[in-house]
């Protein structure tokens, strides 16, 4: 086996390192699997936000990836998501939604998805599009059931 070029991140943990605290929620929890199957022996590493930013920075910066070169593969992981897009999803109202909250308070992203909708109906000619799959084999199964029903209603 050869030496890494970076420590792996085990490596680097010390017993009480800590990257974040997080705060107490405010919902109530969902049902969890059979108590049988959690474990409370996880071996996490234990390290200090800085040192797993640091190490995660690195380990970047020997890929390619889109912010270094072209980059024309990948149909989710690796495309081009515009900075502006992340900057966006940080802004209040955003950040810390969560599927149970009350549907009066997130009316502002339920307005922002149908605006969206509405604007890839317009530039795809559709009569109605979709923002339900996630991403990857999710999209494209979706896509694959779209076409299939499209072919079936026209016999």
């Amino acid at each position: 086996m050869t030496e890494s070029i970076v420590p792996i991140i085990y490596e680097q943990s010390a017993p009480g390192r800590c990257a974040a605290h997080l705060p107490e929620i405010g919902v109530p929890l969902a049902d969890l699997p059979d108590p049988d199957l959690l474990r409370d022996d996880l071996d996490l590493p234990e390290v200090s936000e800085v040192d797993l930013m640091r190490h995660y920075v690195r380990l970047s910066q020997l890929n390619h990836g889109v912010d270094v070169g072209f980059y024309p593969l990948g149909s989710c992981t690796m495309k081009y998501n515009p900075k502006i897009n992340e900057d966006v999803s940080r802004l209040p109202g955003f950040t810390h939604t969560h599927p149970y909250q009350p549907v009066e308070t997130v009316q502002g992203n339920l307005a922002l998805m149908y605006e969206l909708q509405e604007y890839l109906k317009e530039l795809g000619g559709f009569a109605a599009v979709s923002l339900q799959p996630a991403a990857g084999a999710h999209g494209e199964l979706t896509g694959v059931l779209m076409i299939r029903a499209y072919h079936r209603a026209r016999g």
